[in-house]
């Protein structure tokens, strides 16, 4: 068994102590620590009870969004979503979400050097790898721009999120794991069947699909006429499952990214 599943299983199966309250977040989240035999893990814990209301989505539901999402990405083989179960907890049943260990986490150790994969920069002044969303005025009052690094695993990112139409892809959604990879995290406002795309990874917008994302599209569309749809069909509803369907076959008859072409495209705050 590799540390990966390792890991999952004390995630599925472990005893969970709560160590605190995530304060930043708008519903309640506790970071926690799970714990099977001699291995501890940590973790993100949403109960269904601390769910707050949304007027447009219903009620309790967006642990099995987020859950949906990681199967989406599991299932694209990209892995952008870290392993997600919804289990019981001290607060009820709710989302379990591995914890994701970026650099300077840890104490003593540092954050990773430059800017991050999204980020603020003064304007007119060229950022190589990066690509321009927004100009706007910092609390100084001086002209900033919104940017994200030119970066393939942003890139898929972004596809993944149009696929389920994410409604909050936040800079502070987007974590650089100390595995190198870059994992997004937070989907519980996803999957509905009404245009929702917020997001801060606007820098493709317009530009071509490649290929291989495309043949990757093409591969889901296969596998929710199968179990990964008979699977999302328990945690969401079948309008849900067929819109995620359409977004995807949407992306094969025009593969392009889509523009912000609709109200508040941009999640507030973008962080």
């Amino acid at each position: 068994m590799t540390p990966r599943n390792d890991e999952r299983e004390v995630v599925r199966d472990g005893e969970l102590t709560v160590l605190g309250r995530i304060r930043s977040a708008s519903n309640a989240t506790f970071l926690c620590e799970s714990t099977l035999g001699d291995n501890t893990v940590h973790c993100v814990y949403k109960p269904v009870s601390g769910e707050q209301p949304l007027w447009d989505f219903p009620d309790g539901t967006l642990a099995g969004r987020e859950l949906s999402a990681y199967h989406v990405s599991a299932q694209l083989g990209w892995n952008i979503v870290p392993y997600t179960v919804i289990r019981d907890g001290p607060a009820g049943p709710g989302m379990l979400q591995l914890w994701v260990q970026q650099p300077g986490d840890a104490v003593g150790t540092d954050p990773r050097p430059g800017p991050d994969l999204v980020d603020l920069f003064p304007c007119g002044k060229p950022q190589p790898g990066y690509l321009p969303v927004l100009r706007a005025y910092d609390y100084s009052g001086d002209e900033v721009i919104l940017m994200h690094a030119d970066d393939v695993r942003l890139r898929r990112m972004a596809v993944f999120d149009v696929l389920i139409n994410n409604a909050d892809r936040k800079g502070g959604h987007i974590l650089y794991g100390v595995d190198d990879r870059v994992y997004g995290v937070d989907h519980g406002v996803s999957m509905h069947v009404q245009d929702k795309l917020r997001t801060v990874l606007w820098g493709w917008a317009g530009k071509p699909i490649d290929d291989q994302t495309l043949q990757t599209v093409a591969g889901l569309i296969d596998d929710l006429r199968g179990k990964l749809g008979e699977t999302l069909a328990g945690l969401i509803t079948r309008a849900e499952v067929v819109a995620l369907g359409r977004r995807a076959e949407m992306l094969l008859d025009n593969p392009v990214m889509p523009g912000p072409d609709r109200h508040r495209p941009i999640p507030w705050p973008a962080f």
